[in-house]
């Protein structure tokens, strides 16, 4: 039987909606607006489960158009976003839905803008506000923004929004919307601390789930390539100028990394930017702004700051670094291949972090097409074709005259034909960038040799007998002499253990032998850091941030990074994981002391890291369950 399709107009949409969406060429909704905007409509609650580039934002801001006052110029409805880019991307969307509503007013706010001029803007009037909830928050305590007549209240992505730590900010607000108010949350997951905001405060909620489908990896065309051997940079260099890109954002993890290899990229001759949260809040929009208008066509951006990203340029999406969870990943490469649009996704992948990206696969559903590092032949290829693309448009466009009486007399003067003349000012315009190679190309034989080891190093393993791997048994590691610190993060701020690990590895340099023990407790964590760092990486530890909040790392006394025992169903640990095990220990499996930088562990907030210790015992019995 043939399925029927929805269209917006057989919706109970008003006229000015209808023409808005039927100008911007939009017939028939998404799965996810012809799920949700019929409740909506209705006045219920609603839960919906969506992933990033599905159209939510229309299928909540539809029916909030639809249903206002124009006459009353209060607060009717208050939007909640986790970051400053994904508010003002959003008000933006409502704005151009209900651009034919006359009168209608949308107002942005957010921390890093004047709050000055947003009272002052609330004070002549806003329909719609859409901000980040500490400064919804602070306008409401301020008496400011008034919550009277606000008959909807949104959550869009709710749980980076919690996980960011907002969860106080967003229990205080829902706490004073009017009771009968209709509340609605969008989310990709749906961990506890997204679950007890929806039992909390939503009554009896329309659920909407299409997070299955995965629309936005549908539409983008992904491929890996497993760093050996080389640098990172020089191979991201190469990537960005072999593909047919138009404009592209390229993710790391630290925003000291923004800055780094925007600068690096720069020196190369790429137009590249850095976006980061330490950016002033102008600097930022302008950043955007200059990538949409063609200023710049490479964005360097950390997860955060990237969320709610709309530029229709973007093409390509570089992850230099490999996200910490699959969501990360899904939102990153969500930012190309919207609208419609196809994308492409590219991943470097270290050989330690192939774990992370087959989790990347599974969750997915997808399949990533492994790629090789273009020779730098190939490199010199495309710099060749970009030089004739843009010559053949000088051709037609730029006065010529002068410049043929110039070679005339140069040739004269240097005694040489036009052929030898051009070779020779085609050499100067090359600069750093030649347009053709001789010889081996040495990334490629660098790629080669680290092969070569890596094999004879697994025949030599065969050889030894040594089939059977301790995982993080390098003797240096056992000896370590540990300083405890406590780290002012944990489970309330939305924080895991493989974002302590993460943050240690990545921001202070720190190799797994060099992390000991973690424990995760409600509002801080313990773990164990060599005595030996030096001033430097002692100093980079106290300014560390982790999950955009700041750690104020001390050292403590505490000692007992025990593990709770007992039983728990289906045998899951609740204690972490140990980065290395006793000598004796060698008839229990590898895979139980293995420490992984990368895996996934999705929502679960399981509480202790187990590092590698001084003759630590393993033990066989399993652990008593979190309650």
């Amino acid at each position: 039987m043939q399925e029927t399709v929805i269209q917006f107009s057989d919706l109970a949409l008003n006229s000015a909606i209808l023409s808005a969406l039927n100008e911007m060429g939009f017939v028939s909704p998404t799965p996810i607006q012809a799920a949700a905007i019929p409740f909506l409509l209705e006045g219920r609650d609603a839960l919906g489960k969506a992933q990033t580039g599905t159209g939510k934002t229309a299928a909540f801001s539809l029916p909030l158009l639809n249903k206002l006052d124009l006459n009353q110029y209060k607060p009717q409805a208050i939007v909640m976003a986790p970051t400053r880019e994904l508010a003002i991307q959003v008000a933006a969307e409502v704005k151009t839905l209900g651009q034919n509503i006359k009168g209608l007013k949308v107002l942005e706010i957010y921390g890093g803008a004047s709050i000055v001029d947003q009272m002052r803007a609330l004070k002549t009037g806003a329909h719609i506000v859409v901000g980040t909830p500490g400064r919804v928050k602070d306008l409401i305590t301020r008496e400011r923004l008034h919550l009277d007549e606000c008959h909807t209240f949104v959550l869009d992505e709710a749980d980076e929004m919690l996980k960011m730590g907002f969860v106080d900010d967003v229990t205080w607000i829902m706490e004073q919307s009017p009771d009968t108010a209709q509340r609605v949350l969008f989310s990709a997951t749906m961990p506890p601390m997204v679950k007890d905001i929806v039992d909390r405060f939503l009554r009896n909620p329309a659920r909407v789930d299409v997070a299955g489908s995965n629309q936005t990896v549908a539409k983008v065309e992904q491929q890996y390539w497993v760093v050996k051997g080389v640098e990172k940079d020089e191979a991201m260099a190469r990537l960005l100028e072999t593909e047919e890109t138009d404009a592209s954002i390229v993710f790391v993890r630290t925003r000291q990394d923004t800055e780094r290899l925007a600068d690096w990229l720069s020196a190369r001759g790429f137009k590249a930017a850095a976006l980061h949260g330490d950016i002033p809040q102008s600097l930022r929009e302008r950043t955007v702004d200059h990538i949409k208008q063609g200023v710049i066509d490479i964005l360097v951006a950390t997860d955060v700051v990237a969320r709610g990203l709309d530029v229709p340029r973007i093409t390509h999406v570089f992850n230099y670094d490999i996200p910490f969870d699959v969501e990360s990943y899904i939102h990153r490469i969500g930012r190309t291949g919207r609208a419609g649009r196809k994308g492409k996704a590219i991943l470097l992948v270290r050989t330690n972090q192939i774990r992370m990206l087959r989790t990347i696969e599974r969750v997915t559903r997808s399949s990533m097409e492994e790629i090789q590092l273009p020779h730098r032949d190939k490199v010199a290829e495309s710099r060749l074709t970009k030089l004739a693309v843009e010559l053949e448009a000088d051709k037609g466009q730029v006065a010529l005259e002068k410049f043929a009486e110039l070679v005339e007399k140069l040739q004269s003067s240097l005694e040489i034909d036009a052929t030898t003349l051009a070779a020779i000012l085609l050499k100067r315009q090359q600069g750093k960038r030649p347009l053709f190679y001789t010889g081996e190309d040495p990334m490629i034989e660098a790629i080669e040799r680290d092969k070569l080891r890596r094999r004879e190093r697994r025949d030599g393993d065969r050889r030894d007998g040594a089939g059977r791997r301790e995982f993080g048994g390098r003797d240096g590691a056992r000896n370590v002499d540990w300083d405890t610190y406590q780290l002012q993060v944990g489970r309330d701020q939305g924080v895991q253990v493989k974002d302590i690990v993460g943050a240690l590895a990545n921001e202070l340099g720190l190799t797994k032998g060099s992390i000991g023990a973690i424990k995760l407790a409600q509002g801080h964590t313990f773990v164990q850091l060599p005595k030996s760092m030096s001033a430097d990486v002692t100093g980079k530890l106290r300014k560390l941030r982790i999950r955009q909040k700041e750690v104020g790392a001390v050292v403590c006394d505490f000692d007992d990074f025990r593990e709770s025992r007992g039983r728990r169903p289906e045998g899951n640990r609740d204690g972490g994981y140990r980065g290395g095990r006793g000598r004796g220990d060698s008839s229990r499996p590898a895979r139980d002391g293995e420490r992984r930088f990368d895996r996934n562990r999705g929502g679960d907030n399981r509480g202790n890291f187990r590092g590698e210790r001084t003759g630590e015992r393993s033990h066989s019995s399993r652990r008593r369950s979190e309650a």
